[in-house]
C-alpha cells in the first residue's frame, strides 16, 4: 500500500514575539530616559502647602481620580531650592489630596501668583496619544528589522545544507501540450495511472518503476514530458538540477539529497525531477583524479535513497540527460532507474504536430501549410521549432504585418539554420558569378542523381560564414542509409567545386565546408560502416571520451599499415564521387548555366522555381516581370515624346502670335 500524504510541517519563526519584545524594550527605555531627564518626586500635602505659602510654586495642575481624591502635578519656580522639599535636583513634584482641600488651596495659590490648571474631563485625544507613542513605534519597528535581518542570516547559515528543489502543485501542463512523442507518452501514461490507481497494481503484485530516465538530444522535450506527467497525475512535483547538489564543501551534496527525499516522503505520492543528472551521476572512478570527491559522495547518497534499506513508496524519480553513456552503471540498474526512455528527434508528423502546438498563440496566415513546412525542417527538435515560429513572429512584427506569412517562415528557417542575411556584404561581379555556379553545381547533382537529396532552395545571399546556401532534403525520412545514398550525398557535396573548375578553369576556397562533410562521411563508411574494400570491420567508434577514464590508456585497434589502407579507401571514395560529379555536370552544362544565370539575376530560387527551370528551361514569372518592365519603359518614352512635341507646337503658335502683335 502507498503511504498516505502527510502534511508538511511549516515551522515558521514567531516574528510576532520579536515585535512584542521590541516594543516592551522600547517603552521601558523611553520611560527610563524620560524619568532620568525629568525626575518627578512625590511630596506630602503639608509640604505642598508650605510650597504655596513660600510662593515657590510656578504652576500646578490637577485631575480627579475619584469623587473625593485628586492627583496634583506641579513645578517649582525658577530659583527655588528643591532640596528644601526633598526633591533632589528636580523641580517637578506630585501628590494626592482630597477634593475639598484642593479647592481651598486653589484660592490661596492663585493669590500668590501660581498658575492653576483645573481638571478637564476630555483633555486627551487619540491623535495626541498616537503622536506621543510615535517615537516608540518607529524605534520598535527599526529594532524589529534589525532582529529579523540577523535572524535571516542565521537561518541562511543553517539552511546551507538544505535542498534547492522547487515544488510545483499546479497542473497547467498535460499530455495535450506535448506533441510528437506518441510512444514516449504511452510509456509515461503507465506512471500516471499508477499514481492515480495504486491499488490496481499492488493487487497484482506489480511494482511500478522507481526511476525513469529520459535520454535524448537537447530540446526534444524531456523536461516538458516530466511536467506533463506531474500535471496528469496531479501530484506535487519537485524540480532540481543535478548541479544544485554539488558544492565545494564536503558533505553538502549528500545532505541535500537526504533533505530532498525527506521532504518528498512528507508529500508522497509525488514526483522528483532531476534535470541534467549527468552533473552528479557520472561514473565513479572516472578520469585521472581520485574517487573520494564531493560529487561521488553525493552520488552514493542518491543511490542509497533510491534503493537502499529505507522504503520510498509513492516517490517516483524522473531524470533527464543527453549523455546517458557517462552515467554510473549502479544508477542504471533495475531498482533505481528501471526504465530508460529515449526521446528522438520528431519525424515529419511529429514536427507538424509540434508546429500546431506552438502556433496556438500566434496569428498565422491560413494559407500556411504546416505539413509542407514540417517536410522542410528535418532534424529540428521541439525547441528549434518553437524558436522558428518565434523568429517568424518577430519578422512579421518588424514588417508591420498582422499575420505571419509564408515568407516570414522561410526567412526564419534560413535564420535558424545559417544566421541572418548579411546584406551589407556585397560581391563583385566575378565573385557573384563564382558563387552562383558553385550553388548551381550542388543543385544539378541533386536534380540528376537518383538517391541524392531533393533541392528545396538555392540562394547566393551570404549568411553566417557561407557565401551561398543550398537547402537539400531527403525525398523521404528513413531509419537506415544505404551505401548508394551516402555516395550520392558525397557527390552532391563535391558538385560545387566541380562546377567551378568546369566553368572558370580555377578553384576557390568556397568548397571548404563541402570537403569537410564529404570526408567525414567517406571516413565513416570505411572505419565504422564497413562499406569499403577493407571489409565489414569497425576500426573506429563514436562516443569515446578520454575524460571518462575508460579509453585513456587504450591503444588504437589497427596498425599503421591499416591506417594507410584506410586513407587510400577514403581517397578512393572521394575520387570516384568527384569523377561522377564531373560527368553529370558536363552532361548537364546547359541546365547548370540556366540555374546560375537566374541565380545571378534573382539571387534566390525555390523548389518550384527549380522544377520549372528543369521542365521548361526558363522562369516564367521572371520573364513576365522583365516584359512588364520593358512595356512600362516604352510607355514612359512615348509619353515623353508626346510632351516634347506638344511643347514645340505651343511654342511655335506663341511665336506667331507675338509676331502678329508686333506688326
Amino acid at each position: 500500500m502507498m503511504n498516505q500524504p502527510k502534511k508538511q510541517s511549516n515551522k515558521k519563526r514567531p516574528d510576532y514575539l520579536v515585535i512584542i519584545v521590541s516594543l516592551i524594550i522600547m517603552i521601558g527605555v523611553f520611560f527610563f530616559i524620560r524619568t532620568s531627564l525629568n525626575p518627578v518626586k512625590s511630596v506630602s500635602v503639608k509640604t505642598f502647602e508650605e510650597m504655596i505659602d513660600h510662593e515657590n510654586v510656578e504652576r500646578y495642575e490637577w485631575y480627579e481620580i475619584s469623587n473625593k481624591l485628586v492627583t496634583v502635578t506641579g513645578e517649582l519656580k525658577e530659583g527655588a531650592d528643591p532640596s528644601l522639599y526633598n526633591l533632589g535636583k528636580g523641580t517637578k513634584f506630585t501628590l494626592e489630596i482630597t477634593f475639598n482641600k484642593i479647592e481651598k488651596l486653589d484660592e490661596i495659590a492663585t493669590g500668590n501668583g501660581v498658575l492653576v490648571v483645573p481638571y478637564k474631563k476630555s483633555d486627551v485625544s487619540f491623535f495626541s496619544v498616537l503622536l506621543s507613542l510615535l517615537p516608540i513605534i518607529i524605534s520598535g519597528f527599526l529594532i524589529f528589522i534589525i532582529f529579523k535581518n540577523v535572524s535571516n542570516q542565521n537561518n541562511k547559515a543553517m539552511d546551507f545544507s538544505k535542498n534547492r528543489a522547487t515544488i510545483s502543485k499546479n497542473k497547467s501542463i498535460t499530455f495535450d501540450d506535448v506533441a510528437g512523442a506518441v510512444e514516449e507518452k504511452e510509456e509515461l501514461a503507465e506512471v500516471v495511472d499508477f499514481l492515480k490507481n495504486p491499488k490496481r497494481y499492488s493487487d497484482m503484485g506489480a511494482r511500478i518503476p522507481k526511476g525513469i530516465l529520459l535520454a535524448g538530444a537537447p530540446g526534444t522535450g524531456k523536461t516538458l514530458l516530466a511536467r506533463a506527467v506531474a500535471g496528469e497525475a496531479n501530484v506535487p512535483f519537485f524540480t532540481i538540477s543535478g548541479s544544485d547538489f554539488v558544492e565545494m564543501f564536503v558533505g553538502v551534496g549528500a545532505s541535500r539529497v537526504r533533505n530532498l527525499f525527506k521532504a518528498a516522503k512528507e508529500s508522497a505520492p509525488c514526483i522528483i525531477f532531476i534535470d541534467e543528472i549527468d552533473a552528479v551521476g557520472r561514473q565513479r572512478g572516472a578520469g585521472l583524479g581520485g574517487g573520494n570527491d564531493e560529487r561521488e559522495q553525493t552520488l552514493n547518497q542518491l543511490l542509497v535513497e533510491m534503493d537502499g534499506f529505507s522504503d520510498n513508496q509513492g516517490i517516483i524519480i524522473i531524470a533527464a540527460t543527453n549523455r546517458p553513456d557517462v552515467l554510473d552503471p549502479a544508477l542504471l540498474r533495475p531498482g533505481r532507474f528501471d526504465r530508460q526512455i529515449t526521446i528522438d528527434l520528431p519525424d515529419v508528423r511529429g514536427r507538424a504536430a509540434i508546429l500546431k502546438v506552438h502556433a496556438r498563440n500566434k496569428k498565422i496566415d491560413p494559407d500556411v501549410n504546416f505539413k509542407n513546412l514540417a517536410q522542410r525542417i528535418p532534424g529540428f527538435s521541439g525547441a528549434d521549432i518553437e524558436n522558428l515560429l518565434n523568429e517568424a513572429a518577430l519578422l512579421a512584427a518588424r514588417s508591420s504585418r498582422t499575420v505571419i506569412q509564408e515568407k516570414d517562415l522561410d526567412e526564419a528557417m534560413d535564420r535558424v539554420r545559417m544566421g541572418p542575411a548579411k546584406k551589407s556584404r556585397k560581391y563583385n561581379e566575378q565573385e557573384k558569378s563564382v558563387v552562383a555556379y558553385h550553388e548551381a553545381g550542388h543543385a544539378v547533382i541533386g536534380i540528376k542523381l537518383e538517391h541524392a537529396s531533393v533541392v528545396q532552395k538555392v540562394t547566393i545571399i551570404p549568411r553566417g560564414n557561407a557565401g551561398g546556401y543550398n537547402l537539400m532534403m531527403p525525398s523521404e525520412e528513413t531509419f537506415l542509409q544505404t551505401k548508394a545514398s551516402l555516395l550520392h550525398t558525397i557527390t552532391g557535396y563535391l558538385g560545387g567545386r566541380v562546377a567551378e573548375e568546369i566553368q572558370f578553369d580555377s578553384v576557390t576556397t568556397g568548397a571548404y565546408n563541402d570537403f569537410e562533410m564529404a570526408t567525414k562521411i567517406a571516413r565513416a563508411m570505411v572505419t565504422e560502416y564497413g562499406m569499403s574494400d577493407l571489409g565489414p570491420i569497425q576500426y573506429e567508434s563514436r562516443g569515446q571520451n578520454v575524460f571518462l577514464g575508460r579509453d585513456y590508456l587504450n591503444e588504437k585497434n589497427f596498425s599503421d599499415h591499416v591506417a594507410q589502407e584506410i586513407d587510400k579507401e577514403v581517397r578512393k571514395i572521394i575520387s570516384r564521387c568527384f569523377d561522377e560529379a564531373r560527368t553529370i555536370i558536363k552532361e548537364n552544362k546547359v541546365l547548370l548555366d540556366t540555374i546560375a544565370d537566374y541565380l545571378i539575376k534573382v539571387e534566390t530560387l525555390t523548389k518550384s522555381d527549380i522544377d520549372e527551370i528543369v521542365e521548361t528551361g526558363k522562369l516564367a514569372w521572371y520573364e513576365k516581370d522583365i516584359k512588364d518592365e520593358i512595356v512600362v519603359v516604352e510607355e514612359e518614352k512615348v509619353t515623353e515624346t508626346v510632351v516634347e512635341e506638344t511643347t514645340i507646337e505651343v511654342t511655335t503658335e506663341d511665336t506667331k502670335k507675338q509676331d502678329n502683335d508686333e506688326n
